[in-house]
């Protein structure tokens, strides 16, 4: 069944206050649409963990470094509510950018420590951009309960940081991330790529791996690096903003896997950045 299409906080309001009044759980799944298997896979989760789910829609325009890509990012609402349809879903909130950041805006929500590394540095002000519109999407929506695709683990963990620091009440629920048969992170951006980049583009994954094993067996960590670095640069991609390991909690720098950490990746093939990130178990 086709949700219904929400696009103002009163019609959103009007909606959750009987779920409200009645004790339901509340689960939001905020997406920028586009949507694949990674972002369905958020709302199976939401289905079976709460009473009532409501799938946002929203190109956030503050999350953007540039206009060009704003503007390039893919936008298909009708396929997206088709997709939804067979998760019968309560409704799908999809407002436009006045009806977010209206004349006078003038807020920002910002986390200190975990921005401050990866996207945080190679993507200045977008988990401001981040933080700022989830933490609007948690209060419109009433949400109990929200999830995050660990695909993008540091801006899971600025959420969780985020709602745990300013008390807002919700669960945050980290879910694995769905990968295409040859292990490419779902992405909407992956979208973009040429039909040649994107046979190369799983090829960042085997470095990953690469590097995670090297790490593992306790070999030189520094060279194996700099290979898996130059492997990525001969397969033909153009930039490797960063391909680190880091501890799951605080992110701190590794070189080894002495406490839980995950394997970080940024890397720019034929115009497009695909980030990635797996877990390293020593």
């Amino acid at each position: 069944m086709t949700a219904p299409i929400l696009r103002s906080r009163a019609e959103l309001r009007g909606m959750t206050r009987p779920w409200r009044l009645a004790g339901d759980t509340i689960g939001v799944v905020p997406t920028m649409g586009a949507l694949h298997d990674g972002h369905l896979s958020l709302v199976a989760a939401a289905k079976q963990t709460c009473d009532r789910v409501i799938v946002t829609i929203f190109v956030n325009p503050r999350q953007f470094g540039s206009p060009e890509d704003l503007a390039n990012y893919p936008r298909t609402e009708t396929s997206d509510a088709a997709k939804l349809a067979r998760f019968d879903v309560d409704a799908i909130y999809v407002p436009d950018g006045d009806e977010m950041y209206p004349d006078g805006f003038a807020t920002t929500v910002s986390v200190t420590g975990l921005t401050e590394v990866m996207d945080g540095i190679h993507r200045p002000g977008h988990f401001e951009g981040v933080a700022t519109v989830v933490a609007k999407l948690f209060a419109q929506t009433s949400a109990t309960d929200a999830f995050f695709g660990e695909k993008d683990f540091q801006q899971l963990q600025v959420v969780r940081r985020m709602a745990r620091d300013l008390d807002i009440g919700v669960t945050v629920h980290g879910c694995p991330t769905i990968r295409e048969i040859d292990g490419l992170a779902m992405s909407s951006r992956n979208l973009l790529l040429s039909d040649r980049a994107r046979v190369t583009a799983p090829v960042l994954l085997e470095q990953m791996q690469a590097l995670a094993d090297a790490a593992i067996e306790g070999r030189d960590y520094a060279a194996a690096q700099r290979a898996s670095i130059r492997a990525l640069e001969r397969a033909g991609f153009t930039g490797v903003d960063y391909l680190e390991m880091r501890a799951n909690d605080d992110l701190s720098l590794l070189t080894a896997p002495m406490r839980p950490a995950r394997l970080f990746a940024a890397a720019w093939l034929a115009g497009v950045r695909l980030i990635d990130n797996i877990a390293v178990e020593g």
